[in-house]
Parts: C-alpha cells; structure tokens; sequence
C-alpha cells in the first residue's frame, strides 16, 4: 500500500517533469526551425505534425531527465515531512523505501528504449520530409511581385512581375550563400522548377556578377539552371535517422565514418539505460540534498544532468580525435555516473 501511493507520486512528478521539459527543449527547436520556416506561411496543421515528429527525439533526452527529477521531488517533499523517518524508524529498509523507483526506472528504460532505436529514427525521417515538403511546395508562393523573398537563408529574390504561380519576370537575385564569393544574377525571364528536397529556377536572358576578393566578373547567359537547396540537409540519410540496426551495417560500409556511426549508436543506448543508474542516483540524492525543498531537488538534478551531458561530449571528442578508443569514449560517463550513483547509495543504505 506505501509502495502503491509513493509510485502514483512518482508517476505524477514524471509526468508535470516531462511536460515542463519537453516544453523547454521543444521552444528551442522550433525557433531554430522557425529560421527556416520563415516566410513559407506554416499552418496550424503544419506546427502541430512538427511538434508531434520532434517528441521522439526530445522524449530521448527528457525521460531520463524527468524521472531523476520526480524522484528527488517525492523523496524530498517525503524527507521534508519526515516520513523517511517514520518508514525507516517502523523497520523499512532504505532498499526497501527505494522498490518503487525500481519500477519506475524499468518501465522509463523500456519506454526509452522504444524512443531510441524506433520512433526517433522514424520521427526525424518524417520531419525532414515534412519541412521539404513545406519549402519546395510553399516557397514559390511566398515569391510576391516588387517584395524581396528571404525564405531561404543567404539568398534574397526580387521579381518585377509574377504571370503565373511558376513564371517570373524581372528576376533579381542576390546569393551569398558562399562567404567568400558574392553573387547577383539578373534574368529577364524563369520559371519555378521543384526538385526533390530543393527548388530550382530555369532563367532566361541573363547576367551573373561575381565578386570574389578583388576580381569581379560578368557572365551573360542564355539559359541557367539555379538551383535553391533549403537548409535541411541533403537526400542522403542523418545518423538521427538511421535505425540502431543501420547505424552498424553502415559502420562497416564506411571506414572513414565507423567511429561516427558508433558513437550514435552508443548513445541509443546509454540514454536510456541512464534509467536504471537513477533507480539508485534518485533515492540516495533525495536524502543527501535533505531538507531543501523542490528548488533544491530540481537544482540538483539539472546539475547532475549537466555534468554527464559534459562528461558524454568530452568523451565523445576524445573518441573522435583518435585519444581514446570509441568504446571508452562513448561509455565513459555512464561508468562515472554508475560509479558514483552505487556508491552514495550503499553510503546512504549503511546509514
């Protein structure tokens, strides 16, 4: 009846955590989309499908996060009222205070697990092809007589006169998309071409001006095919969308990316079983942290986070550079933060 009642706390703690930390890492990433999106006119159904593919990845990252953080909430708010103190002056061991947790943790693993290696992949899949989509669908739209278009980034487009949804006249563009070397393209006519996962223009009549350091340069044109790749990477898969299953074939494949597509593989797991390190880290902190109230377990438990999220990149890099073998450089933070949540533990359990 006690374990009953401290999981259902539990699971509400995880719950509101998980909300209010999908809600934080989900602004920052649909700002940065919105960089993009910028200009193509997004409806209500389009943000709602892009919210909806972004939740696998966040979940990957917010689950482990907010099961730590339940468990310091309800340990903590249990310590504050002494009931730790009643549950173990009644005979209750620490190990046996701590049994929800454990099934807490297998069951955030689980679900974890299932984000890691099925829905992220998918997720991320759908969500590149939906921004495509909305680009090269959306952006000749946004291309509007005598209005300078910014919708993709480096490029400005200004058009004298638009006859039809995919005919342009007057065109004026000015690309910067190569730092080093500007250029601005004149062109009496063109047409609007989609292509996959990019737009091209077919102008007509033309010049293209080139300035790079000191040399300028004047190309006239017949016909030119220029060619709008929207920032969302190329046809080619990311490592966020291969399945764990790929992640190793493709290390076979390709030498010169294995240490790469191992480290992401790597991490499918480590995230997840990050839960059952807390199954002994959350209990043994809740305790630690004492009386100091939810401020003090919701510090705590960002602290820890951002510890291991700095010890993972570094190790990480480390096997990047060669320094370290890919295998010790993937898991070593997860072998210093299982160390270390073992031994407050059974510090804690010998109290």
């Amino acid at each position: 009846m006690i374990h009953r009642s401290i999981l259902k706390e539990l699971a509400l703690s995880l719950l509101l955590s998980i909300l209010f930390l999908n809600f934080t890492l989900m602004m920052e990433k649909l700002l940065r989309l919105s960089r993009v999106l910028s200009g193509v006119g997004t409806s209500v159904a389009d943000i709602a499908k892009i919210i909806l593919y972004l939740q696998p990845q966040i979940l990957i990252l917010t689950i482990p996060m907010a099961m730590l953080l339940s468990v310091l909430l309800t340990y903590g708010r249990m310590n504050t009222d002494n009931e730790m103190i009643v549950l173990r002056g009644s005979g209750m061991s620490f190990r046996g205070i701590s049994t929800p947790v454990v099934y807490l943790g297998i069951a955030c693993f689980v679900l974890s697990l299932a984000m890691s290696f099925y829905l992220s992949p998918k997720g991320s899949a759908l969500l590149r092809g939906k921004v495509s989509e909305m680009l090269t669908t959306r952006a000749p739209m946004t291309i509007e007589e005598g209005i300078f278009n910014t919708a993709f980034k480096d490029i400005v487009i200004l058009v004298k006169e638009k006859p039809a949804p995919d005919k342009l006249s007057g065109i004026f563009i000015v690309d910067e998309r190569k730092k080093e070397e500007h250029k601005v393209i004149v062109a009496k006519e063109g047409r609007i071409i989609p292509e996959q996962e990019s737009l091209a223009f077919s102008l007509s009549s033309g010049h293209i001006y080139i300035t790079k350091k000191d040399i300028f340069t004047d190309i006239a044109f017949g016909k030119y095919h220029f060619k709008l790749n929207p920032p969302v990477g190329s046809a080619e898969k990311k490592n966020s969308e291969l399945t764990p299953m790929e992640l190793l074939a493709a290390s076979k494949k390709s030498p010169e990316k294995r240490v790469q597509f191992l480290l992401e593989f790597y991490r499918r797991l480590s995230m997840p079983a990050i839960c059952l390190i807390i199954i002994f880290l959350g209990p043994s902190l809740s305790l630690m942290v004492g009386k100091s109230g939810r401020l003090g377990g919701l510090t705590v438990g960002l602290s820890v986070f951002a510890v291991y999220y700095t010890l993972l990149l570094y190790g990480e890099n480390l096997a990047r550079s060669g320094q370290l073998p890919h295998l010790a450089g993937a898991w070593m933070a997860f072998a210093v933060l299982g160390l270390f949540s073992l031994f407050v533990f059974e510090r804690v359990n010998k109290k």
